[in-house]
């Protein structure tokens, strides 16, 4: 009796939806359903002689339950492609522990393996930061979008009502009420974004040069440092000044052979007077 079954690509389940999702949703959909006594014997099958083809049929023929499913968790953002994907490995693992002798069908028993898988995922993707860790968590999280009536927040009256409902406290729907509805923020700004635009968090992070003391400080001791140099420099003559400024003070700096050749004596006798002068520097602002 399981001839009958339509038998794509298995490597279809294990993808899911790559390519269009509507053409992907159509297909499975064009998967007969399972009469009772055919997922028996496929699923005896399965569990007695390990035969694959026997759960690959048993999986395709649920598909179509994966797509519905998935489709109640499009509100959290996230692709429906995505959702499927984890949807169908909830339903290989319901398929390989399904256990045919209880006498129920199989979708009822995946139904539970194939929102565990999703509620990971959305858990996992849905924020950057974990909105749900505690298994009361958790259930509130899946739960409370649909105890609410309306778009508004919860009034007092409603947030006791549904804490008692899902067996919480009144402040643990009113905290996961609040993370449900805030947004993440881009840390850093885009490349092209205006600097006298941007509110990003990063934009508002104290640089850790940003101490007030340390910069007063740091000023100060420049401005004394460049002080005390102009004043030990005046002690210099003419010539040591000059080899200095341009050994070491200027941008285009001169070579030691340069000034030799301007002050026509050797590169050695420039590189002494350039290291007595720094000496001199040196004696003079450490006083």
């Amino acid at each position: 009796m399981t001839s009958a079954v339509a038998k794509p690509n298995y490597d279809l389940v294990l993808a899911g939806p790559v390519g269009s999702l509507d053409a992907y949703i159509q297909s499975v959909g064009a998967i007969p359903v399972l009469a009772k006594e055919d997922e028996q014997a496929l699923a005896n099958r399965f569990r007695e002689n390990e035969d694959l083809d026997a759960a690959r049929d048993l999986v395709m023929a649920h598909l179509r339950f994966v797509v519905h499913i998935a489709k109640g968790y499009t509100g959290y953002g996230l692709p429906l492609n995505d959702l499927i994907q984890e949807g169908n490995v909830g339903l290989m693992k319901a398929v390989k522990r399904f256990d045919p002798d209880y006498g129920v069908r199989l979708v009822s028993f995946a139904v539970h393996w194939i929102r565990a898988e999703i509620h990971e995922f959305v858990l996992k993707n849905w924020r950057i930061v974990k909105v749900a860790t505690t298994k009361a968590q958790r259930k509130l999280f899946f739960n409370l979008r649909k105890k609410k009536k309306t778009l508004s927040w919860l009034s007092d009256a409603e947030t006791k009502a549904v804490a008692k409902d899902l067996g919480v406290k009144p402040e643990e729907v009113t905290e996961m009420e609040k993370r449900l509805y805030s947004r993440d923020a881009l840390f850093d700004p885009t490349p092209d974004a205006d600097d006298e635009r941007n509110f990003t968090p990063a934009a508002y992070l104290p640089s850790p040069q940003a101490d007030p003391a340390t910069l007063v400080e740091k000023a100060d001791w420049n401005e004394d440092a460049t002080t005390r140099m102009t004043a030990a420099l005046e002690i210099l003559d003419d010539r040591s000044r000059r080899i200095l400024e341009e050994r070491w003070l200027t941008e285009d700096k001169m070579t030691l052979h340069e000034l030799a050749a301007e002050y026509g004596i050797s590169a050695e006798r420039i590189r002494q007077l350039e290291v007595n002068a720094i000496k001199k520097l040196r004696n003079e602002m450490a006083v």
